[in-house]
């Protein structure tokens, strides 16, 4: 029996900088996952990731990474994304040295 499909986001990495970066409802980039555009029915994800994987001047990697709905946004289910949202683990820089999602 197949399971239900649950909430997910576009995600990919930016091609020069290498940023986590996440598809918002208006088919822009943002690095900030609170304003990723939050896909709750199948067919669409599909479609919309076929269209990011359309746009390989500009990200690498795309993907649909499952998410809940949270109070500021969406927020991922699995550490990996955690972990791709808030950057390097060695020391604070990058994200981990900014304020917090915004």
């Amino acid at each position: 029996m197949p399971q239900a499909f649950t909430p997910k986001v576009v995600t990919a990495n930016a091609l020069l900088e290498g940023d986590v970066v996440y598809q918002t409802s208006d088919d822009r980039w943002t690095r900030h996952l609170s304003q990723a555009e939050v896909i709750t029915d199948e067919a669409n994800a599909n479609l919309r990731l076929l269209m990011a994987e359309g746009q390989p001047d500009e990200v690498v990697g795309v993907y649909l990474a499952d998410v809940t709905p949270g109070p500021d946004g969406p927020e991922p289910t699995h550490f990996r994304e955690e972990f791709r949202r808030t950057g390097p683990s060695n020391y604070a820089h990058g994200k981990q040295a900014e304020p917090a999602d915004v």
